[in-house]
């Protein structure tokens, strides 16, 4: 896994998650649903924008992700690659504020760093908003002084600081007899560049999101999970949608994916305790199979706990 993009390789099955904007609730329930489906050679990928800005369970939300990791981690043969946790917008924009003494104009910066969530990472570290748009018209040297701050609240929080460290910006599967990939991006794609040239493209874009051009030769699938105009679900043709309005009154959704793009089910999370599955197309059965199911099944989670049974 390099610094900038997670590849998945060639697994079983791919879960992703969509946006969870401070649902606990519903992230709960998914998580004990993939708890007994999640096995060897699986992959699980948080497509970004955990918390809500409203949300007064964002503390909790970062708790819950870091013990399911830990649970899933304790199952025999998962590995930590296989977890991945990509950047959404909010987070992409706490990392930017955290740079804000870069910005040619920072109070500037910091408004459209607020527009995409950056207060819900304010308020789970109990920084004021207002103090920090004082800050913002401060001069360079007070603004580092303030990040620098605001770098220790969060490394005084326990794995809060690891996880960031940990986010990739996109990740992708490939099946070796093809040379398409299934791509998870936070929010959007821009068709026209490479991966390595997406820049904001992947969080802030004014483009409609789909797969033309040289994207449709290079991506059997591109999955997002996050819609800033929330428009809902769309598994339609290449371009996949999984925000279902989680954190806004929608359900969470999860889709599982096979590494060629083959859509294998639906998860849809509407309340505590409400879920649906809609089965789409079986993996192929192979040798790991019978593994996969015994690891899948190992009792090892309880809401937040971790352990071997």
């Amino acid at each position: 896994m390099n610094e900038k993009f997670a590849d998945l390789g060639a697994p079983r099955r791919i879960w992703a998650v969509a946006a969870v904007n401070g649902d606990i609730e519903r992230l709960e329930t998914l998580h004990d649903y993939l708890a007994t489906r999640f096995g060897l050679r699986d992959r699980i990928v948080y497509l970004g924008n955990y918390l809500g800005v409203d949300s007064p369970y964002n503390a909790d939300v970062f708790d819950e992700l870091l013990a399911f990791r830990a649970a899933l981690l304790a199952k025999p043969g998962i590995e930590p690659c296989d977890i991945v946790h990509l950047r959404g917008p909010a987070e992409e924009a706490w990392l930017r504020l955290l740079r804000l003494q870069f910005a040619p104009i920072a109070s500037q910066t910091l408004e459209k760093l607020m527009a995409s969530g950056v207060e819900a990472y304010l308020r789970l570290y109990g920084v004021s908003l207002n103090d920090t748009r004082s800050m913002a018209r401060a001069g360079s040297i007070a603004i580092t002084r303030w990040t620098n701050q605001l770098r220790a609240l969060q490394r005084y929080v326990p794995g809060h600081e690891s996880m960031f460290c940990s986010m990739r910006r996109a990740a992708f599967a490939q099946v070796k007899s093809t040379a398409r990939k299934l791509l998870f991006v936070p929010a959007g794609f821009d068709c026209a560049r490479s991966l390595e040239d997406q820049a904001e493209a992947l969080w802030w874009t004014t483009a409609s999101f789909h797969v033309s051009g040289r994207a449709q030769s290079n991506y059997s699938r591109i999955v997002r999970g996050f819609d800033s105009v929330n428009n809902g679900i769309s598994l339609d043709e290449e371009a996949v949608t999984l925000d279902g309005g989680c954190g806004r009154g929608g359900p969470l959704a999860c889709g599982s994916f096979a590494p060629d793009g083959r859509l294998l089910e639906i998860v849809t999370v509407g309340g505590p305790g409400i879920f649906e599955s809609t089965p789409y197309n079986e993996p192929a059965n192979d040798e790991f199979l019978p593994a996969a199911k015994a690891a899948a099944n190992a009792p090892v989670w309880e809401h937040g706990i971790a352990g071997v049974a």
